[in-house]
């Protein structure tokens, strides 16, 4: 497949990962797809760095140290508002990833993972802002993003005994917005490509 592959004078890529090794590694396999990459190991650095470069792109780690990844998103969305940002985790969680699109990341991969995802998962759409009610995949993971949602609210309502109020509270949500999701169709899977 091929990919876009960024021209001279666009404006880095970030990593944010507190792993030197993976840095190390994931840097060398970006550069030479034609990023300019620049790292950062704290989310103090990831700030400052994002407050000078202006990345067009940033790859963050949930887990900085004692800090979390989540709690940072928001914050450099502020920064650079129009950064589009790859949430990686060894920790893949429903509520994790529903979390960090609610943040404003613009997709999630479990670790590891491989450059060519990483690439997709910053560049595919990145031209076109998908709505609220448009499916948003995950590339490598096995369900979109809207059905992790679906199932992790279904898990929260069965804990609940079917509590409606109970489970609005839980997930943080109106209870009218909460009955709006349930009253959906569950999102399908979209079907392979392959003929």
């Amino acid at each position: 497949m091929n990919h876009p592959i960024p021209t001279g004078g666009t404006r880095p890529l970030l990593i944010v990962d507190d792993d030197a090794t993976f840095v190390r590694v994931l840097t060398r396999a970006l550069t030479s797809r034609g990023f300019e990459v620049i790292t950062a190991g704290t989310a103090d650095e990831a700030r400052a760095l994002s407050q000078r470069h202006q990345p067009r792109h940033c790859v963050l780690d949930l887990k900085l140290g004692e800090e979390n990844g989540l709690r940072l998103i928001p914050e450099l969305r502020e920064l650079v508002p129009d950064v589009r940002i790859l949430l990686l985790t060894g920790y893949a969680s429903i509520a994790t990833a529903v979390e960090a699109i609610k943040r404003g990341a613009h997709d999630y991969l479990a670790k590891p993972v491989d450059a060519d995802a990483v690439v997709r998962a910053l560049l595919e759409g990145e031209t076109v802002q998908p709505s609220e009610d448009e499916v948003i995949d995950a590339p490598e993971a096995p369900l979109a993003l809207r059905r992790l949602e679906w199932e992790h609210i279904q898990r929260v309502l069965t804990e609940c005994d079917g509590n409606i109020s109970e489970t609005a509270r839980r997930l943080g949500m109106h209870r009218r917005t909460l009955q709006r999701k349930l009253s959906k169709h569950p999102v399908r899977e979209r079907p392979n490509q392959s003929s």
